[in-house]
């Protein structure tokens, strides 16, 4: 642990070198005027209503929480950054709906993204726009598969964590499990991935597939229930996740319960209750409180919001600050150089460690770890590594 303190702190410092000097702007190319004056827009995407509402003031206060340090600083060349956020409720049409509004915003690179499912529509509408895109969270392999080239993920792939739980799944020896997913982008493409790794190695998988936004999953439950298993893993997100544990253990199941990133969250334990979800694990990338050399980070979220930062916060943080070094490399604002900037990205320090892009625009690493929750919260409980 001491010695993944010490690079972590080389990392945070190194981030703050990084961000010393940043470069000219030109208005991107999106069929405009150029301009080399006035703040460099960064749009987000993220979920302020409906079920995963939880979420969307996390992303926004990492984003904000980087912009102000960069602005502090000078801002990029002496512009400034400017944060426009729109509401996606992880729903395909408003979320389309707030990207055509970010776009008319004059935003010069996304920096948004959650839901895949959410995701996944609004990036031909973000490419024929000319606009770059480094997604923080949406991480389902469906975004890879479209193959444009101004969608950089800087969040490890479903495929990634799939082989995460398929290694944690391993250690614990376990000989049945079932994979519940709720059939939309990111979640079904985990659960398909990771019941391939887990069949290759000789384990008994059995799927069950629920309806997302409902209230009772007791038949679901019953249906996982007889496949007997001692191992089983969500891979949707928490509202239907901590309604799925409560039910589980309601109904007798004293086996693991392992839940996917979507489901990291206060509310699952809330959700869950507090002795339900105990014990529960988690796959998860690199989080700040799993870091001790981040409690610095830590300190400064809680002092400019009054509360802890909570999931995809630091990815979002790092979406903002890899936004400005592309901007400072491709010495202005247009979207084709900015792209060009962030495929010769190398090494850039980020929470997850240096990034690297491999030719998808996937990060070379996912980064994977296992939490577990222990009294009422996430915590680290294997890093994988």
């Amino acid at each position: 642990m001491r010695r993944r303190s010490l690079r972590w702190t080389v990392v945070l410092v190194a981030a703050g070198l990084i961000l010393s000097g940043c470069g000219n702007g030109l208005l991107g190319d999106r069929g405009g005027a150029a301009s080399d004056d006035g703040p460099i827009r960064l749009g987000m995407l993220a979920p302020r209503t409906g079920s995963e509402a939880a979420i969307g003031p996390y992303m926004q206060n990492g984003a904000q929480l980087a912009i102000d340090e960069i602005n502090a600083k000078g801002g990029v060349s002496g512009r400034k950054l400017e944060l426009v956020v729109e509401d996606d409720a992880c729903d395909p049409k408003t979320a389309v709906a707030g990207a055509n509004k970010l776009i008319a915003a004059g935003v010069h690179l996304s920096v948004g993204g959650y839901c895949s499912g959410a995701t996944l529509p609004t990036l031909p509408v973000f490419h024929r726009a000319g606009i770059p895109m480094i997604i923080p969270a949406a991480n389902s392999y469906e975004l890879v598969e479209q193959k444009l080239d101004n969608v950089f993920m800087i969040n490890g792939t479903g495929d990634q964590q799939a082989a995460a739980a398929a290694t944690w799944i391993g250690k614990q020896h376990a000989t049945s499990v079932v994979v519940m997913h709720d059939n939309t982008s990111a979640p079904r493409d985990m659960a398909v991935r990771t019941q391939s790794r887990l069949a290759s190695s000789g384990v008994k998988v059995t799927m069950e597939t629920v309806n997302p936004k409902e209230s009772d999953y007791s038949a679901n439950v019953a249906g996982a229930l007889r496949a007997k298993p001692d191992f089983i893993y969500w891979t949707g997100y928490f509202q239907e996740g901590g309604l799925i544990i409560r039910q589980l253990r309601h109904a007798g199941y004293h086996g693991a319960i392992m839940v996917g990133d979507g489901a990291v969250s206060a509310k699952l334990v809330e959700i869950a209750g507090a002795s339900e979800a105990a014990g529960v694990f988690a796959t998860m990338t690199q989080t700040p409180d799993t870091l001790p050399a981040a409690q610095g980070w830590v300190s400064a979220y809680k002092a400019k919001f009054g509360q802890d930062p909570g999931p995809y916060s630091n990815q979002s943080y790092d979406a903002v600050r890899l936004a400005a070094e592309a901007v400072r490399a491709a010495g202005g604002t247009d979207g084709k150089k900015i792209i060009t900037a962030l495929t010769k990205v190398d090494g850039f320090p980020m929470f997850s460690g240096p990034l690297r892009f491999t030719p998808e625009h996937t990060l070379s690493s996912g980064g994977f770890q296992i939490l577990v929750v222990k009294d009422g919260g996430f915590t680290l409980a294997d890093p994988l590594t």
